[in-house]
């Protein structure tokens, strides 16, 4: 953050009407705004400025945009957005895979994007514990005492389940991978196929969706993984 109390965000982003368009979106919601417009430059940049976020283009004119995420991350922690245009899921799964906290596809709206923004925002500044009971409409969720209650009532979880949802809550608004939960709920994203992981998260929904078959909390990211929503504060 800077000494004006604003956060910084670094653009990578090679098209001058998305990066302008992309600047007066933050400049308006008082971010400091600071660009890149290839990989190379703004990897160094990251270097340089230490940003709170970085939104990427994964289309750049020196290097895929995957790369400058392995980059990135192999010396910062800072929250990545993806920006992409490319509509296979196999770059979507491959650019978290690699780092990114999340994606938003070309085209985009501004809420979308902010709405997004202010998820990556957050989890940076998490911390493990910090926030030892998670709420999202009427789900609440006890990390301390493994608790989950919907609508004031408890709701009891398989070990396995609670697992599952609480990587969620964690990650509360990002995508993770199928990759991602099989690793962290298995042990190993090749201990058992994706459709255990679809099992356990149609009996997830059962237990706390409203309408298990119209999930509210449990999001579907198609071909990609899934998000836990996250409720915008009102006001």
């Amino acid at each position: 953050m800077t000494t004006s109390g604003k956060i910084r965000v670094l653009i990578i982003e090679d098209d001058p009407a998305i990066q302008r368009f992309l600047e007066h979106t933050l400049r308006v919601q008082h971010y400091e705004v600071h660009e890149a417009s290839a990989g190379s430059s703004g990897i160094e940049l990251t270097r340089q400025l230490r940003p709170e976020l970085v939104i990427l283009d994964l289309g750049l004119p020196d290097m895929d945009g995957i790369e400058v995420v392995r980059q990135i991350r192999a010396f910062s922690s800072v929250p990545i957005l993806v920006l992409s245009s490319r509509s296979d899921e196999p770059s979507k799964v491959t650019a978290l895979d690699s780092g990114a906290d999340d994606y938003v596809s070309k085209p985009f709206s501004v809420d979308e994007l902010m709405a997004r923004l202010r998820t990556a925002l957050r989890h940076g500044l998490a911390v493990e514990g910090s926030l030892p009971v998670f709420k999202t409409g009427g789900l609440s969720v006890d990390l301390t005492h493994r608790i989950v209650t919907v609508d004031g009532r408890e709701t009891k979880l398989s070990r396995k389940e609670y697992d599952i949802l609480r990587e969620l809550v964690l990650h509360a608004g990002k995508v993770l991978t199928h990759r991602h939960l099989l690793k962290t709920a298995w042990g190993s994203e090749d201990a058992v196929d994706v459709q255990y992981l679809r099992v356990y998260i149609r009996q997830i929904r059962q237990k706390i969706e409203p309408a298990a078959e119209q999930p509210y909390y449990v999001l579907t990211e198609p071909g990609v993984g899934y998000r836990l929503r996250v409720q915008e504060p009102q006001g």
